[in-house]
C-alpha cells in the first residue's frame, strides 16, 4: 500500500523560527521530510507503524536511471 504524501503525522513548530516544523516523534525537519515516509527516522513510531500497516517506503532511483536529456521525441 502507498500514500501519496504522508503528511498526517503530528508536528511542532521549532522555537525561534516563525515558519520551520518538524517531526513532534522523530524531530526530523518537515523540509527534509518532504512528504515521504522514509524522511522520517527509522526509529519514528509514525514511520514503523505505518510500515507495519503495510505502508511502503519510496524506492530511491539512481541518478543514472534519470532520463535528463532536453531532446524532444
Amino acid at each position: 500500500m502507498k500514500k501519496l504524501f504522508y503528511i498526517d503525522y503530528p508536528q511542532e513548530r521549532i522555537e525561534e523560527h516563525a515558519h520551520r516544523y518538524r517531526c513532534a516523534i522523530c524531530k526530523e525537519e518537515t523540509t527534509k521530510i518532504n512528504g515521504t515516509l522514509e524522511g522520517h527516522l527509522p526509529s519514528c513510531s509514525y514511520r514503523t507503524t505505518l510500515e507495519k500497516a503495510g505502508f511502503e517506503p519510496e524506492l530511491v532511483h539512481a541518478h543514472a536511471d534519470l532520463h535528463t536529456s532536453d531532446e524532444v521525441d
